[in-house]
């Protein structure tokens, strides 16, 4: 779990607390989230392939953080469609100035990505109403039955056939 560090660091900063028992963490709000600065370095630092779902939290924190990705270009393709859910998010060069704290609302959005995938369905889970993910077959081409899990966690979440 020691790869998991920067990424643990970086929630922790934000107020979320994190137990850990074994190879398992529990994770929970520990009071009030704050917003943290995020920037993707190659390995030990913050990981690339976690900044779209800290972006999600970062929308739902109240206060601006910043998110520089040092490692792709073309990584914040996301960023419009958490827009379409109500996030307050601007470019600028290679970062992300996320001004968060509203509460997303429930939308028809579009994967682009592996990550930008498993953003959008977490940020489906916090938003108010019907999110609808669609190309999600990058979502199964990394999370094996990521549905079924997430139902398992409580999550009302379904997978439908497109018409």
């Amino acid at each position: 779990m020691e790869h998991m560090g920067a990424v643990l660091d970086k929630m922790r900063e934000a107020g979320v607390r994190i137990d850990r028992t074994g190879s398992s963490f529990k994770v929970r709000r520990g009071g009030s989230l704050k917003p943290v600065d995020i920037i993707t370095q190659p390995y030990a630092g913050f990981p690339t392939d976690v900044q779209a779902q800290m972006m999600v939290l970062m929308a739902c924190t109240p206060g601006i953080s910043i998110i520089t990705e040092r490692i792709f270009e073309s990584r914040f393709m996301h960023v419009s469609e958490l827009g379409r859910l109500g996030a307050d998010i601007a470019l600028e060069g290679p970062s992300a100035i996320v001004k968060g704290g509203r509460k997303l609302s429930g939308a028809p959005v579009m994967a682009s990505d592996l990550r930008a995938s498993a953003a959008l369905v977490i940020a489906g889970l916090v938003s108010r109403g019907k999110t609808v993910v669609n190309r999600i077959y990058h979502l199964d081409r990394g999370y094996e039955n990521i549905d079924a899990k997430l139902k398992k966690l409580g999550a009302f979440i379904e997978r439908v056939e497109e018409t």
